[in-house]
């Protein structure tokens, strides 16, 4: 599939809008939405969904960053990932666009990087103009990360849509039975990123319902949207059980007429 130049500029347009947007707190840079625009755009939405969805699942756990570090970011698996998968023409399955796309998400974690270490002194330039009475400044100095942040995901779109046949290019110099290698490595990268979040949320309380929903999906053969709706059964089940923290300690100090 060959992409135009508009198609490049839309994307990257939506990659600026996506990337600023994670600083607005509107969760926009997440891989599951980064596709479905693409998706729109080049006209593929099943692909789309298909890359967006495998990717939200490893990135699950990659998203969480442990201290100060910045973890791969979700444009390279959205963006370069979903133009792999769906411009390779059945070459590259989701899975493997996925392993393949992981690379260029750490390299864009560096440039996230450089994005905040480039404005880490705003905070105090703000201050300063405000004390000055400049609002001016102040607003510059204030929005100059959400306006770093778009021109970095503007550029890394249109780079990436037009850069896309020499990527596939390149694919195609790699031996079949190493993509076959990659596919079942993106296979993996799911389980890794949702075993993540697991070790961070689960609790020794939780694990009866963790093999519960295994039991589903592996032995009873049950949908993704079926184990959901017996998650909320029991989630439903545990939060109504649950005594009330509020009347517990009205029940322990006895009755009072009054607060004092």
């Amino acid at each position: 599939m060959q992409l135009n130049v508009i198609q490049a500029v839309l994307i990257g347009l939506w990659t600026a809008f996506c990337f600023s947007g994670m600083l607005l707190g509107i969760y926009t840079n997440r891989c599951i939405i980064l596709s479905f625009g693409v998706g729109i755009i080049v006209g593929d939405i099943p692909t789309a969904l298909a890359m967006g969805a495998i990717s939200e699942l490893a990135y699950m756990g990659f998203g969480v960053g442990a201290g100060g570090t910045v973890p791969p970011n979700p444009i390279g698996p959205g963006i370069f990932g979903t133009l792999m998968a769906i411009t390779s023409a059945g070459k590259v399955t989701p899975e493997a666009a996925l392993a393949l796309s992981t690379p260029i998400a750490v390299a864009i974690q560096f440039l996230q990087t450089f994005a905040y270490t480039a404005f880490a002194g705003a905070p105090e330039s703000a201050k300063k103009h405000l004390r000055n009475g400049n609002l001016k400044g102040f607003k510059m100095v204030a929005n100059g990360t959400i306006v770093l942040f778009a021109v970095i995901g503007f550029i890394l779109g249109v780079v990436g849509t037009l850069s896309m046949d020499t990527l596939i290019s390149l694919v195609d110099y790699i031996p079949p039975v190493l993509l076959s290698g990659l596919t079942v490595a993106g296979k993996m990268l799911p389980a890794i990123g949702f075993a993540m979040i697991l070790s961070v949320m689960a609790k020794k309380e939780l694990i009866p319902f963790v093999l519960l929903g295994y039991v589903c999906a592996s032995y009873l053969q049950i949908p993704t949207i079926g184990i959901a709706i017996v998650g909320i059964m029991f989630a439903l089940m545990e939060f109504y059980n649950k005594p009330n923290k509020v009347e517990a300690i009205v029940t322990e100090g006895g009755e009072q007429d009054d607060w004092i």
